[in-house]
């Protein structure tokens, strides 16, 4: 069962941020963590990421971005990026893990571009591009466990 999620991007403030509350959204009862890999720590989210999750009835108003640390990437059974970049740079940082890192775009076949000071245009397609991977890998994970939950064996009585 996957109980720890992490979710990683730059600076945990655009797509990072917004990927674990669809996350956690789709997912409750799991624990669902974000940081960056440049983060500026303390930083809130962008105003365009409070926005589009706002809009899904998320509330990113107390998240602060933080650095991604080994310990998160220990404690995570999947870690999820935005970019194919983002992986090769945890592999190098924490090659123990990199079994559990895969791209949020990953079932598309595609990175997620960094919206980061861009054109509303540029950051609201990178947040659709998001809500797209979380709802492919929320599926998934559903279904894992689904397939993991054995059926129920008749009880058997002892005379």
């Amino acid at each position: 069962m996957t109980r720890h999620i992490l979710v990683l991007c730059s600076g945990n403030v655009c797509r990072s941020p917004v990927a674990a509350a669809l996350l956690a959204h789709e997912l409750p009862g799991k624990t669902i963590r974000s940081a960056g890999l440049a983060a500026p720590v303390g930083a809130p989210a962008d105003p365009m990421a409070i926005e589009f999750a706002a809009a899904r009835g998320l509330d990113l108003s107390a998240h602060r971005a933080q650095h991604v640390t080994f310990a998160m990437c220990r404690a995570a059974e999947l870690i999820l990026v935005m970019e194919q970049r983002h992986a090769a740079e945890l592999r190098r940082r924490y090659p123990q893990v990199w079994g559990k890192v895969f791209r949020l775009g990953e079932a598309a076949g595609f990175d997620i571009a960094d919206p980061y000071r861009k054109p509303r245009k540029t950051f609201e397609a990178a947040c659709i591009d998001v809500a797209a991977g979380v709802a492919a890998w929320a599926r998934r994970i559903r279904e894992l466990e689904r397939s993991l939950v054995l059926p129920r064996q008749p009880a058997v009585h002892c005379e």
